[in-house]
């Protein structure tokens, strides 16, 4: 088990970002660094963190813990989606398919809950009983489970705009996708979410929502990105949901509670994350990996940088052999 103290000793060795030009271009994402390379897609999870459409600061560990996690849903989940993993070279990278991504992303919730003014329990409260084109009864209260899984996507943002709600009606009157892909999408998505929570109570954990990003890969749907990851999915500590009461997150959401008790919403300059509370937010991803998955987490070796570089020579070098 990785004690506060190593985590607070490893806060100055990080990965904030890679420069590997024989790599090909790189494109930064929030999270990730990307390159093309042979055809492939090499997807480096550094240990950025994100929130408030914004990076605010580096979490030890962070980007090997969604690195590997993904890896793991990814084989638990293969029987019922096809994903982009091709490899896992060195435990903060993915080797993975070129994919013509969907321009939605696929958000799924068991739960009526959240506090942002596009949440389904903020919609709910303010007497929408249709958010998101999706029909809701009346009576229900803040974090009770919905009586199904619902599917409410959104429009992928252009770099530094926001995601924006859209409806089944409107995904198929603007063409986005297919009649025949969209109830694939969502036969898909709402299959992956069912074995998510089953997985996640097994672990004494609630998958309460979801991300999926797809695309297609020669012509097939295909799960691609991150799937049940502490920074795509909110997880609650099963053992706190109670009536009345809020749970305990077990995500990113842990983070925003932070900044906001800060009195930070995203504007402005963000407040600097003290290094106790880092180690604690990488304690909290490291604690769901293992809940999760069952294993250990063992951090990859120092330096992270020479490391990754060492790991994909030797990847390329064994794939023209």
């Amino acid at each position: 088990m990785i004690t506060h103290d190593q985590l607070l000793q490893a806060i100055p060795h990080c990965l904030d970002k890679t420069n590997f030009p024989w790599l090909g271009e790189r494109i930064e994402g929030k999270v990730r660094d990307i390159y093309r390379h042979d055809g492939q897609r090499v997807l480096i999870t550094t240990d950025r963190i994100s929130a408030f459409d914004r990076v605010l600061g580096l979490i030890p560990h962070k980007g090997q813990v969604l690195n590997q996690l993904s890896a793991w849903w990814f084989e638990q989940t293969a029987d019922l989606a096809r994903n982009h993993l091709i490899a896992l070279p060195d435990p903060n990278v993915i080797i993975a398919h070129e994919a013509e991504p969907l321009p939605i992303e696929i958000v799924v919730r068991g739960y009526i809950t959240g506090v942002t003014k596009t949440s389904l329990w903020y919609l709910y409260e303010q007497g929408e009983r249709q958010p998101y084109g999706v029909p809701l009864p009346d009576g229900l209260q803040k974090n009770d489970p919905l009586p199904q899984p619902i599917i409410t996507p959104t429009t992928k943002a252009e770099k530094g705009g926001h995601d924006r709600p859209v409806t089944p009606d409107e995904i198929l009157r603007q063409g986005l996708v297919s009649v025949d892909l969209w109830e694939e999408i969502k036969e898909t998505a709402v299959s992956l979410f069912q074995r998510g929570q089953e997985i996640a109570s097994q672990s004494g954990l609630v998958l309460v929502d979801t991300k999926y990003e797809m695309g297609l890969v020669e012509g097939q749907l295909t799960l691609i990105d991150e799937i049940h990851t502490p920074d795509s999915s909110r997880y609650w500590l099963a053992d706190s949901v109670r009536p009345g009461q809020e749970p305990e997150n077990f995500d990113k959401e842990f983070l925003r509670k932070w900044y906001a008790a800060q009195g930070y919403r995203g504007d402005g300059p963000p407040p600097t994350m003290p290094d106790d509370f880092v180690a604690m937010v990488a304690a909290r991803y490291i604690s769901t990996y293992e809940r999760l998955t069952g294993e250990s987490f063992i951090p990859g070796e120092q330096p992270i940088l020479e490391r990754i570089e060492k790991n994909l020579t030797q990847r390329s070098k064994e794939s023209k052999e």
